[in-house]
């Protein structure tokens, strides 16, 4: 008799949970189930995005050898042939600013307000064409300007590269912050960015609108003679690929 009413009474202790209480932990183990195959997914795809990107940097590496090794086969071609070797055209400049502009003329500081050196050290990256030479040729004597090689181009974006996210300058702490605003371009990563500006892609003013302008350090050792032209032993002005030695020391 004890047995059968130890029976009736657990069997009451069952029944006794409030179905409310078993379907909470029904859509407990729902959610969990959820989250774990979500979780799965996202490792998925974030394991594909680093497939992905490292296969470009592989492809844009490829490139950047080949376009090396085009340019020392004509050198030599040209050698041979007892002829001077012309490199195409530049397509690429950084301009640095240099000097204040207080007291210039209004033209001068709109053109440095349109290439956003707003303050002294600041650099920026410019597509090269006649418009932008007749620009720089008006502020010549405010800036220091050339043509960035890969190891600059890839040393500005990495070490002083800030993101311009809804006005504010942001860090790039990810390529995600990349993807967010660049990925409908094919931009997704540092890798891209780098290409997209170093060959002057058909997305390069998005590109270079997405970095906060460079700011940079004084040169070391400082500025040599600021009011005066590069090739007079100055600063200002083209300096061609030399301004890579100028990068380095400022970056």
């Amino acid at each position: 008799l004890r047995i059968s009413g130890m029976a009736v009474s657990s069997e009451k202790k069952v029944q006794s949970v409030p179905e409310t209480v078993l379907k909470r932990r029904k859509q407990k183990a729902l959610a969990y189930v959820k989250k774990v195959e979500k979780a799965r997914l996202e490792q998925k795809k974030l394991k594909l995005k680093r497939h992905k990107i490292f296969k470009r940097a592989e492809k844009y590496v490829h490139e950047y050898n080949k376009m090396t090794a085009e340019k020392v086969r004509l050198h030599r071609l040209a050698r041979k042939k007892n002829c001077f070797y012309v490199p195409e055209e530049p397509k690429l400049a950084f301009v640095i600013r240099i000097k204040g502009i207080n007291g210039v003329h209004p033209r001068v500081r709109k053109i440095l307000q349109l290439f956003r050196l707003r303050q002294i050290n600041n650099g920026v990256f410019v597509k090269i064409n006649k418009p932008i030479l007749n620009m720089l040729r008006i502020v010549e004597p405010y800036v220091a300007w050339g043509y960035p090689n890969l190891k600059s181009v890839k040393e500005l974006i990495y070490k002083r590269g800030f993101a311009k996210i809804d006005g504010q300058r942001k860090a790039i702490t990810d390529n995600l912050m990349i993807e967010k605003k660049l990925g409908k371009y094919h931009i997704i990563c540092m890798e891209d960015l780098v290409h997209e500006i170093y060959t002057v892609g058909p997305n390069f003013k998005r590109a270079t609108n997405f970095l906060w302008p460079f700011k940079l350090n004084t040169p070391n050792g400082g500025w040599k003679k600021k009011g005066r032209h590069f090739v007079e032993g100055g600063d200002a002005g083209n300096r061609e690929n030399h301004i890579n030695k100028l990068i380095r020391r400022m970056v």
